[in-house]
């Protein structure tokens, strides 16, 4: 019989063999694809080069100033300043648990949703920010699963491996592009147009592309998921109900207060646009979300996972009390 340890272990290998997986997959076809073009329309490899170390150059370019462009939206100060130093204790107590060399900065987002976000840049430092909505609104022990979560993608570096991911079908976008219009407005020259068809099928590429990047987001959030509920004490469980209680306070936002923080919702830990009507007992909630149908086709556009799939995914790591 299967014990709960081997389930774990389990779920953990298919999680890691499916980040790596998909990782290789990206890489491959995208690969093949730029040999592809290369060989048939003969693009100079200094105009590829050249596309490459744009798109390159501006994704550097806003990963290092990202963070202050979050600190200004989010409105975002350090946390003792915000007088919530106990999320600063629990950042600095469990950065140590887990090993880090240097504990992340710990901030307060004033701002009125309830969510948390890690980010940051080499100009910056690592950065945890919780919201003040979900300061207010959560038991502390849920708090400090939410913010062992945070941990999680600073100790995976989750931001530059996704920004590495996502300059991939950037790149395949901008050929299509500079195919499709060197091709539409190049006049009646041979093979313009073959150029102008290559250059929308490799757009159409780039959105396929994207979905992998989705995908691979999602996956990010499973694996550190799976860092709170290790390292945290009672981490499963207390996720499993922040998440809950995210969605429900959520569930209560007027429209455009989660669309408003819409550009960075994938640094949240939940997506503010996806909530529910519920009001009463946290775990009976737990257990009938868990027990709702997953909506594949809205989570194949989705940097998180679908939180049925979610919270059962965290049922794996329950027994992860340190």
């Amino acid at each position: 019989m299967t014990t709960r340890y081997e389930r774990a272990r389990m779920s953990l290998v298919k999680l890691r063999l499916a980040m790596l997986g998909t990782w290789a997959l990206i890489t491959a076809l995208a690969s093949l694809l730029f040999i592809a073009v290369l060989s048939l329309l003969r693009v100079p490899l200094l105009n590829l080069y050249s596309i490459i170390a744009f798109v390159v150059f501006f994704h550097v370019f806003q990963w290092l100033i990202g963070p202050y462009i979050i600190g200004a939206v989010y409105r975002v100060r350090p946390a003792a300043e915000a007088g919530l130093a106990w999320v600063e204790e629990t950042v600095n107590r469990l950065s140590s648990a887990v090993g880090m060399e240097r504990p992340p900065k710990a901030y307060v987002a004033e701002i009125d949703i309830p969510n948390a976000f890690a980010y940051g840049s080499p100009l910056t430092g690592p950065m945890v920010a919780v919201t003040r909505r979900l300061v207010e609104s959560l038991p502390k022990e849920e708090i400090e699963a939410v913010i062992g979560h945070e941990l999680g993608h600073i100790k995976h570096r989750d931001i530059v491996f996704m920004m590495a991911v996502s300059i991939i079908p950037a790149i395949i976008y901008y050929l299509g592009y500079t195919l499709f219009v060197s091709g539409a407005y190049g006049g009646r020259r041979e093979g313009t147009a073959y150029a102008a068809l290559v250059g929308i099928v490799l757009m159409v590429f780039s959105f396929i592309f994207n979905l992998f990047v989705f995908y691979m987001s999602r996956l990010r959030e499973y694996y550190a998921d799976y860092f709170a509920a290790r390292n945290v004490r009672e981490g499963a469980r207390n996720l499993q109900r922040a998440l809950v209680r995210i969605m429900m306070l959520s569930g209560r936002l007027r429209r455009d207060e989660a669309t408003h923080y819409e550009q960075f919702k994938a640094f949240f830990i939940a997506d503010p646009e996806v909530g529910i009507q519920a009001f009463g007992d946290v775990d009976m909630l737990v257990e009938r979300v868990k027990n709702s149908k997953p909506n594949t086709v809205a989570e194949l556009f989705s940097t998180h996972p679908d939180p049925a799939k979610r919270l059962k995914a965290l049922d794996n790591y329950v027994f992860n009390t340190p």
